[in-house]
């Protein structure tokens, strides 16, 4: 029987001494952590020498100032938001839009989510509406009938047999059976729980493997594409915060019914959340498994959820969660910002797409042509044109991204990059062909100023474009030239924007001042195949 230990859902503890270092959170979050983690704040001070956030635990603001906006008696929260934008009769007020884009794009969502929070099966499982995200304690699932071993399909909703889930509760069926309504893989737990009984006694268990380290499970969307693969971890996010766990030393096991091996280009990203391996429950085919504490994870297309089925308000931009997701995942995989540059250029990538469709035709005409102007004028423009495929590690592609302030594509998943942009990039949607809210509103929940072509006049498709199955025209599906005078117009007006944008000019002072004051984590600098120079 194999036992797998932990001391904490939180932190490790030696002796009377924390292990920081599975905390690893990035600086500018330590102040709301503590408000959320008094006893973790208490130690720290108590661990002067060894805590690296000392100096923000001895000046940690009031409850109500250092919060996320969650907290029942938080004031800080939309506190980023900027609503300049038109409602679009969504609402009939500012103060209404303002609340509203927080509520659904911002942890107001994780305020609502917690209060809807309640017991299913008496101190042993609770779960939100819809059974979008639940919790549980000391619970048996019974893996011994899966058959993943013959199966492809991913998503079976069938695999866990009436009593093959329950716990030492008192279950409340009733209830649990009327959170059916969003029945489907990747929108509810609903599938797996519903078959979920009341166990009277533990011993009755008889599990045949105890996991007693924190767990997570969690259901996958498309791990070879970007922007659904993100759809993922931006829910992993949002699941620690619901459960207020930020510790690596977490197992993360992958609900998926099928035989086959988990892979993705964006694997690395894993590490930002946990230590350990990922599992499969594959791995558990035949066997009666034990937890002691496991969450069952947000989902990547739940209705109203983040971001692939989110309605968003029109008129509003930038929100805390997704910048600190940006800042938590920067952080965590140790991806440097190396600029501003001194020397007043402004670094601009250009994903230059390969595949079939969705090509620049006339790519070389236009860097020539930036270039060109550069050079003539102030030497303005530093241009990386880069391909983002398999042959590019993605965490060298981080580091290329977040050091980018104008990043420019045609419509695709490589858009997702957005994501990690330093807070005054930009992003260029080169031809949206006709998606016009998918990377516009990814932008905007992350903040950054996102422009795309202006003039249909002046951009020239290869052909109507024909979708490969169904035969009708279809814009995504050709490749397309455009106009370099225009193009240089539009990278004229990003350059301006970045800037002039408040948070160039503050890093800009912060790097080449002679006196910084300002604490920081030492950040490990990964080699790249991108030189400083280059940038």
């Amino acid at each position: 029987m194999l036992i797998i230990f932990f001391l904490s859902f939180l932190f490790f503890v030696f002796g009377d001494t924390y292990n920081w270092s599975e905390l690893d959170i990035p600086i500018e979050h330590a102040i709301y952590f503590f408000t959320n983690n008094p006893s973790i704040h208490n130690q720290c001070l108590m661990d002067k020498d060894k805590c690296p956030y000392y100096e923000q635990a001895k000046n940690l603001p009031s409850s109500d100032i250092a919060c996320w906006g969650y907290e029942p008696n938080c004031k800080n929260n939309a506190s980023l938001i900027q609503c300049s934008g038109d409602s679009r009769g969504w609402t009939t007020t500012k103060e209404k839009q303002i609340n509203e884009f927080w509520r659904t794009a911002d942890f107001g969502y994780i305020a609502e989510k917690r209060n809807e929070l309640r017991e299913f099966c008496s101190s042993s499982l609770e779960c939100v509406d819809h059974l979008r995200f639940c919790r549980a304690k000391n619970i048996y699932i019974d893996f011994r009938h899966i058959e993943t071993s013959k199966h492809h399909d991913r998503y079976r909703e069938d695999i866990l047999k009436y009593g093959d889930i329950g716990g030492n509760c008192k279950l409340n069926r009733n209830d649990l059976i009327k959170n059916g309504d969003h029945k489907s893989p990747l929108q509810s737990w609903f599938s797996e729980l519903q078959v979920f009984i009341e166990i009277n006694d533990t011993n009755l268990f008889n599990c045949d493997l105890y996991i007693t380290k924190p767990t997570i499970f969690i259901k996958l969307d498309s791990g070879y594409n970007m922007y659904h693969h993100f759809c993922d971890f931006i829910n992993l996010y949002i699941t620690q915060h619901m459960n207020n766990t930020f510790t690596k030393d977490i197992q993360i096991i992958l609900w998926d019914t099928s035989k086959n091996d988990y892979w993705s280009f964006f694997s690395h990203t894993w590490n930002a959340f946990t230590s350990n391996r990922l599992i499969h429950i594959k791995e558990f085919e035949g066997k009666r498994i034990c937890f002691q504490n496991v969450i069952f994870s947000f989902l990547a297309r739940m209705f109203y959820g983040f971001y692939y089925n989110m309605p968003l308000i029109p008129g509003c931009t930038q929100t805390s969660l997704f910048r600190s997701f940006q800042q938590y995942i920067i952080h965590r995989l140790r991806i440097p910002q190396l600029g501003p540059l001194k020397s007043n250029q402004i670094r601009i990538t250009l994903l230059n797409r390969t595949t079939q469709f969705r090509q620049i035709l006339n790519a070389n005409e236009i860097i020539q042509h930036l270039r060109n102007i550069s050079m003539n004028e102030n030497n303005d423009y530093l241009i990386n044109v880069v391909d983002y495929n398999i042959n590019i590690p993605f965490i060298e592609q981080l580091n290329i991204t977040h050091n980018t302030d104008i990043f420019m594509g045609m419509h695709g998943a490589g858009l997702t990059h957005l994501l990690f942009l330093p807070d005054w990039a930009t992003i260029f949607e080169i031809h949206n062909c006709e998606d016009r809210d998918c990377y516009l509103d990814l932008a905007r929940l992350r903040g950054v100023k996102y422009f795309t072509w202006e003039n249909d006049a002046k951009v020239y498709p290869q052909d109507e474009g024909k979708h490969p199955t169904l035969g009708t025209p279809h814009k995504k599906f050709t490749n397309y030239a455009f106009d370099k005078y225009e193009f240089a117009r539009i990278v004229r007006k990003m350059v301006k924007y970045v800037k002039e944008h408040p948070a160039y000019r503050s890093a800009k002072r912060m790097k080449y001042s002679t006196m910084n004051s300002i604490p920081t984590l030492q950040v490990e600098q990964r080699d790249t195949k991108t030189s400083k120079d280059e940038f």
